[in-house]
């Protein structure tokens, strides 16, 4: 193992469960995973890493197991398999989480002698699964180590992987007496502190484990047009501001009270917010207060549009596509017959009907509906003894407006129309010459069938 010579790291990870969202102060559990590998006997100042990291950790263990809101493990490796074997895997969970169990983790400890290689990253990953499932937990894993990777992982690499899985992981690196190289190997794992002695190391230590225990809470408070937080169900995303790595999903929720719902999060990242509105919107560089109530605002203030069809239509499921007024992005494709929340604004529909049709400037204002009608259709059945070529037109302005095309290889067409006046421009697929061109005028009336018969 490549040896830090006065060099002990500890690097704090916190790690959330699957549910993110509490009505309560959530418990928080703590695993302690130490580094057993050979190395480890080594002389920090004037004695040996292990003895310091032990009698550091038992003061630790002792001073935390007094708050009846934390629970413990301890998981240890490179301590089983000599260091000739090169046991990439020599990693064990000692002592499992459980109420009263500081006296265990003690006794464990002493027990514990350096021999092996560092499994960093392949600890790290089995780690994770130590923490039993359980709603309203805060996990914790304290790595102490006095070296680097030595099996060819990358414990940045398995942190990455582990936050795309959706569990949080945000390291705490205290080292003392640090080199440069081990500070830019071990950067990407998260804060790093140094330490000049076993005083500051205490002290920093101790900073470390006071922020990660301060029960940091946050709520989003969407607000309307009034500056109000009275929006709410919609879904909103937290992701890690630098890497874009997702961390949290909630659904907008008011409590009991009617206010926004309480959200326990990572105090010790920044945030980008994503709020799922239609069109989203977004909130960047979010930093919270360690150990405070933080209040997040956004503007998201929306109204409703109603999307109607006068009569029995016969439309399967027409669509109107919404994108904003002058916009060319589309905000969502809404099926009429339905009612969908966007936010207040003004919006451009284009109607996917035949023909189409086109509504500019339609405002959503705040809690309101705003309801867009169109005529119900008819329908025209179009019959022929031989494949025809042809389009339908209409007039609009003096000027024929394309408005679809036959199909040429059915024989009878069902077309769903619009109410209005049409052209139908058509000749056989076959004919060889325009003379043989025919125009057909003809009227679709709501809720009524028409029959048309090319010759």
């Amino acid at each position: 193992m490549k040896l830090i010579s006065k060099t002990l790291i500890i690097l704090l990870l916190l790690i959330t469960t699957q549910s993110n969202v509490f009505s309560q102060n959530p418990k928080t559990r703590i695993l302690f995973l130490l580094d057993g590998s050979g190395s480890m006997w080594g002389l920090f100042e004037k004695e040996v890493k292990i003895d310091v990291a032990k009698r550091l950790l038992t003061k630790l263990v002792d001073s935390i197991s007094q708050n009846k809101e934390v629970e413990m493990a301890l998981r240890a490796y490179g301590h089983v398999s000599p260091k000739v074997k090169q046991d990439c895997k020599d990693t064990r969970l000692e002592v499992p989480f459980g109420p009263d169990n500081k006296d265990q983790i003690i006794a464990r400890l002493k027990e514990i002698r350096p021999k092996g290689t560092t499994p960093i990253a392949y600890s790290l990953s089995v780690a994770a699964n130590d923490f039993p499932r359980a709603n309203n937990v805060r996990n914790i894993i304290i790595l102490i180590t006095d070296g680097i990777e030595e099996c060819g992982g990358d414990p940045c690499q398995v942190s990455l992987s582990l936050q795309k899985r959706g569990i949080m992981l945000k390291p705490f690196i205290i080292g003392l007496g640090i080199n440069e190289d081990l500070i830019s190997q071990l950067d990407c794992a998260g804060n790093f502190f140094n330490a000049t002695d076993e005083n500051s190391f205490e002290k920093i230590l101790n900073v470390v484990i006071s922020n990660a225990l301060n029960n940091t809470t946050a709520q989003v408070n969407l607000l309307d047009s009034y500056g109000k937080a009275t929006e709410t169900d919609v879904d909103m995303t937290f992701y890690e501001s630098k890497k874009g790595m997702i961390m949290y999903n909630f659904y907008h929720t008011l409590n009991d009270a009617g206010l926004p719902d309480t959200l326990f999060i990572d105090p010790f990242m920044n945030y980008n917010l994503v709020v799922h509105t239609l069109p989203p919107v977004t909130k960047e560089n979010i930093s919270l207060n360690h150990g405070k109530h933080n209040i997040i605002a956004v503007n998201a203030p929306q109204g409703y549009l109603n999307l109607v069809i006068k009569g029995i239509t016969q439309y399967k499921n027409l669509i109107a596509v919404v994108k904003k007024a002058g916009g060319t992005e589309t905000v969502y494709a809404q099926e009429f017959n339905t009612l969908q929340k966007y936010l207040v604004g003004r919006y451009d529909l284009e109607i996917l009907s035949l023909p189409r049709i086109y509504v500019k400037d339609v405002e959503i204002k705040q809690s309101s509906t705003t309801t867009i009608e169109v005529e119900q259709p008819g329908k025209i059945v179009i019959y022929s003894s031989t494949p025809m070529i042809g389009s339908i037109f209409r007039t609009v302005n003096g000027k024929l407006e394309w408005v679809t095309n036959l199909d040429d290889k059915l024989l009878t067409q069902v077309l769903i129309m619009q109410p209005g006046t049409y052209i139908l421009s058509y000749r056989r697929k076959n004919a060889r010459s325009t003379f043989y061109t025919n125009d057909k005028e003809f009227v679709v009336s709501s809720g009524t069938s028409l029959s048309i018969n090319l010759k």
